[in-house]
C-alpha cells in the first residue's frame, strides 16, 4: 500500500491528527489537506500520484496539421516535386499552419508509411562544399538530354546562380550549340546583369582550350571580363549542384505528359523555372527560395576593366551580313550598324549603352566596329573605319 494511502487511512481512522502525521511521514500539512479532499472526492483511487502534464499543449500537433503533411506528401510527390520536411513546413506556413518542427513531420511520414527507407548515405558533414558568397558570383551552366513524345532527344540548357541556386534560364535546343549558349547567356545577363566568373564542364560548346584557341563563348567572357572556371575532366563533383539540379527537372517533367514539341516542353519548362525560383525552399537555403536567396544581397560583378564599369549594357549575339552590316532594332525603330564586308558572316557580339554600340569579332576578340547612337538616322557608320568609300563597299 502506498504511503498516501496509509497516512490518509491512518488520519481518517482517528489514529493521527494532520499535524502529527505530517511529521511522522515528512508530508506537509497543506498536502495532507489536498490528499484529503482527493480521498473524500475520488476514494482510495485519487491518492495515486497525478501526471504532472499540462492539460493542454501549444506544441502538440493538431490532428489538421498531421493530415495536411499527409496531404502534401502525397500531393507534391505525385507532382514530382520535393516533399522533404523543410518544403512541407513552408507550405504549411504559407497556408498560415502552425508548422511542427522538421523532426515532427519526418516522424509523421514515418508513420504514416509515406518515407521509403534508404541504406545509409555518406554524411553531408563528409563532403567539401564551395558556394558562391553573393549572387552574380559565379553562374554554373550544363545541358541534360529530354526525349519528346516521339522519343526525339532534344537538350534543355541551363543556367544557375550557385550562390542562391536561382534558375536563370532553362531553354531547349535540338541540339545545344555554341552560339545557343552565347544567345542564352547574353539573355541572362540583359535580366540579370553579367557575373564575376562562370563554371562549367569541358564541353566542346564552353570551351576550345583543348584544341589550342578560343571559340564564341570564351571570347564573350574575355570581352566582358568575366572569368572562367572549368570543371576537371571526369570529376562532375565540381558542378554538383547543376547535377542535382538535373534530377529535380527530370523528376518534375516525368510526373507530366510527356511534351510532342519543342515548344510544348519549353512551356512546360517556364512553368518548372517559375515554380523552382519562387515554390520550391531549398534546404541548403535555410528553407528560403532561390528567388528570395537572390534578391536578398548585392550582386557580384566582372572587374577590371572600363568596359564592365558602364552602367547598363544592352547585349547581343549576330552575325555580319553579306553586305557588311546589322540590323539593330532601338526605342521601336531599326537601324542599321555598318561593319563592313570584309568582315561579311563573321560571329559578333554587340554591346550597346546609351551612347554607343561596341561590335566585337567571336572569331578573333578584336573590336572590328563601333557606332555612335544617333536616333535620328538609320544608318549608323564603323568608327573604326576613316569616312568615305572602301574597297570592300563596292563589291
Amino acid at each position: 500500500m502506498s504511503k498516501h494511502r496509509v497516512v490518509v487511512l491512518k488520519i481518517i481512522a482517528g489514529q493521527l491528527t494532520v499535524t502529527a502525521a505530517a511529521c511522522e511521514y515528512g508530508l506537509s500539512r497543506q498536502y495532507l489537506h489536498v490528499l484529503l479532499a482527493r480521498y473524500r472526492k475520488e476514494g482510495l483511487d485519487g491518492l495515486e500520484p497525478h501526471s504532472r502534464a499540462p492539460l493542454t499543449s501549444p506544441q502538440t500537433t493538431t490532428t489538421r496539421v498531421r493530415d495536411r503533411v499527409i496531404e502534401l506528401r502525397q500531393q507534391l510527390t505525385s507532382n514530382g516535386l520535393d516533399a522533404g520536411p523543410v518544403t512541407i513546413a513552408w507550405h504549411l506556413r504559407e497556408e498560415g499552419l502552425r508548422a511542427p518542427s522538421t523532426s515532427t513531420i519526418r516522424r509523421i511520414l514515418h508513420t504514416a508509411g509515406l518515407v521509403t527507407p534508404e541504406p545509409r548515405k555518406r554524411p553531408r558533414s563528409s563532403y567539401l562544399r564551395f558556394e558562391a558568397a553573393r549572387p552574380n558570383e559565379t553562374w554554373q551552366s550544363d545541358f541534360t538530354h529530354w526525349p519528346l513524345a516521339d522519343d526525339t532527344d532534344v537538350e534543355i540548357l541551363n543556367w544557375l546562380d550557385d550562390h542562391s541556386r536561382k534558375l536563370l534560364s532553362c531553354t531547349v535546343h535540338h541540339p545545344v550549340t555554341g552560339d545557343d549558349v552565347v544567345t542564352t547567356f547574353l539573355t541572362c545577363i540583359d535580366t540579370h546583369g553579367p557575373p564575376a566568373s562562370t563554371l562549367t564542364d569541358n564541353g566542346r560548346v564552353y570551351t576550345a582550350r583543348h584544341g589550342g584557341g578560343r571559340n564564341a563563348f570564351e571570347y564573350t567572357l574575355a570581352a566582358l571580363s568575366i572569368v572562367q572556371k572549368n570543371g576537371s575532366p571526369n570529376h562532375p563533383q565540381t558542378q554538383g549542384k547543376i547535377e542535382r539540379f538535373h534530377q529535380t527537372l527530370k523528376r518534375w517533367l516525368a510526373a507530366r505528359p510527356r511534351a510532342r514539341t519543342a515548344a510544348e516542353l519549353q512551356t512546360q519548362l517556364d512553368e518548372f523555372r517559375e515554380h523552382y525560383n519562387t515554390r520550391r525552399p531549398h534546404r541548403a537555403l535555410d528553407g528560403r527560395t532561390p528567388a528570395d536567396t537572390y534578391a536578398a544581397s548585392p550582386k557580384a560583378a566582372p572587374t577590371g576593366t572600363p568596359d564592365t564599369d558602364r552602367t547598363h549594357y544592352r547585349l547581343r549575339y549576330d552575325h555580319v551580313a553579306a553586305d557588311g552590316k546589322i540590323s539593330f532594332r532601338r526605342a521601336g525603330r531599326m537601324h542599321h550598324l555598318g561593319i563592313g564586308t570584309t568582315h561579311r558572316g563573321k560571329r559578333v557580339i554587340i554591346l550597346a549603352d546609351e551612347h554607343s554600340t561596341t561590335v566585337i569579332s567571336l572569331n578573333t576578340g578584336e573590336i572590328i566596329a563601333t557606332n555612335t547612337i544617333d536616333p535620328s538616322k538609320s544608318y549608323w557608320r564603323n568608327n573604326e573605319r576613316e569616312p568615305g568609300r572602301w574597297p570592300d563597299s563596292l563589291s
